[in-house]
């Protein structure tokens, strides 16, 4: 059994925020596979072995697989607890460091990606977990306040999850988040290194 992180990784996918993760790390080494959708190169025997979904971001260490973006952003949060990029348990910014990250990818992304791409309502905005796009931005709003990071001063790994979703809305032009605090936010962590090493500015 090897520790090595092996990382499936397509630039164009999901796979993009754990690529960030992984240089938050801090000279953590990893192995980068790269999958060629296009050619279906995530829907072959290999790989299906690796991870039933056919889906990135993939990453295997220690013998684990590991799948879906947050769960992976929290589990290298967590074993790496040197980067700084997670509370650890006991300590009372825990809870507030979990909401926000299940959050982003709970609530937040899905109202986004319903909106941008107009994928018709739902009878009872109910029936949604996230209750409209509206109510998710609006809850991002309280939470950068009073910033400048998730948990005040400490940049986290719910950083990386709630800032990829918003720098991706805003790139594309997401309603909303043309608005100051949302605008200052999303300068403040693409600016960061490791952001830059992995989206190539």
């Amino acid at each position: 059994m090897s520790d090595e992180i092996v990382f499936y990784h397509n630039p164009k996918s999901r796979a993009q925020m754990v690529h960030w993760m992984l240089e938050e790390l801090g000279g953590v080494p990893y192995r980068t596979v790269l999958i060629d959708m296009e050619k279906k190169e995530h829907k072959t025997p290999e790989f299906l072995a690796i991870n039933p979904m056919g889906k990135l971001p993939t990453l295997v260490h220690d013998g684990t697989v590991i799948t879906e973006t947050a769960a992976i952003i929290t589990y290298l949060a967590d074993t790496f607890p040197q980067a700084g990029l997670a509370p650890l348990p006991g300590d009372p910014r825990r809870g507030t460091y979990l909401r926000w990250l299940f959050f982003g990818a709970g609530c937040f992304e899905p109202a986004l990606l319903d909106t941008m791409f107009k994928r018709p309502p739902v009878e009872s905005k109910g029936a949604l977990g996230y209750g409209s796009y509206e109510d998710t931005i609006n809850a991002l709003k309280k939470m950068l306040v009073p910033g400048p990071y998730i948990l005040g001063e400490q940049f986290s790994a719910a950083d990386v999850y709630v800032g990829a979703s918003l720098s991706w809305g805003a790139k594309f032009g997401a309603p909303g988040l043309d608005e100051p605090i949302f605008k200052n936010y999303i300068e403040r962590i693409t600016s960061r290194l490791a952001y830059k090493i992995t989206s190539g500015g």
